[in-house]
């Protein structure tokens, strides 16, 4: 707990400090979210379980750069010794150097038993375009993790590298606004003592989703998740679920 909440003191930190600088746009959002993993997955991970989530997601750009964070508290309705807690938090700053930024963000999820934090410090490039984007990143990764569960020990350290990219496409169809959006890391050459404590299996991963969401009206919107993952979530090989979501917009 602790851990989470020095991760959500540095994104509040990361909020405030541009106060200064001009506002462009933002968003927010709470949502319901049910996680549903394969009945493949289930088997070959042994651990993962189907849950309900709630989420409080908000990103903001300004005229230095670009924001965006969310916070998850999971199995909430399963008492609080199997609830978990996700934030993440990212910053992306811009150069001067035409859409190129200096890019850095942290993720930290805590449960009984488990703790990880995941720090990459590096560059983005942000290309858009009409009803479209894709900001791709690169950067190092240091790791923070402890998996009791399955072993009884913990890494800290550089774990190789990450690089990935958020992208949406926006369009309208049969009356209606909807949205692509893809979400994707990959982590590549890989500590490995982290190897060891992890169970992951390989020293490259992926870990992403990829949705389509219906726009409704302007505070309600409704999408369906396509969750991937390879050696990653403390399994080696595949695991995929799907995620189904109602969000409220602020």
């Amino acid at each position: 707990m602790r851990k989470s909440l020095v991760a959500l003191s540095v994104v509040a930190a990361a909020t405030t400090f541009p106060a200064q600088a001009e506002y462009l746009y933002g968003f927010g959002d709470m949502s319901v979210n049910y996680l549903d993993w394969s009945n493949g997955t289930e088997e070959r991970a042994g651990h993962q379980k189907d849950f309900w989530y709630l989420e409080l997601e908000g990103g903001a750009g300004f005229t230095w750069g670009e924001l965006y964070g969310f916070a998850d508290l999971e199995n909430a309705d399963q008492g609080s010794d199997k609830a978990r807690t996700s934030l993440k938090g990212s910053i992306a700053y811009k150069t001067g150097l035409a859409e190129l930024r200096l890019y850095g963000q942290i993720y930290n999820t805590n449960s009984d038993g488990f703790t990880a934090q995941n720090n990459v410090l590096g560059l983005s490039y942000a290309f858009n375009g009409d009803g479209w984007f894709f900001n791709p990143f690169i950067g190092f990764h240091h790791t923070m993790t402890s998996a009791d569960w399955k072993n009884p020990s913990s890494f800290t350290g550089m774990n190789g590298g990450m690089f990935g990219w958020v992208a949406g496409y926006n369009f309208n169809a049969f009356g209606e606004k909807f949205m692509i959006s893809n979400w994707h890391e990959s982590e590549f050459g890989r500590n490995d003592k982290y190897m060891i404590v992890s169970g992951e299996g390989d020293a490259v991963s992926s870990n992403g989703a990829v949705a389509l969401w219906w726009n409704a009206t302007d505070n309600i919107t409704t999408g369906i998740q396509y969750r991937y993952a390879f050696n990653k979530l403390g399994t080696s090989g595949n695991q995929n679920a799907m995620i189904y979501t109602v969000k409220y917009n602020f």
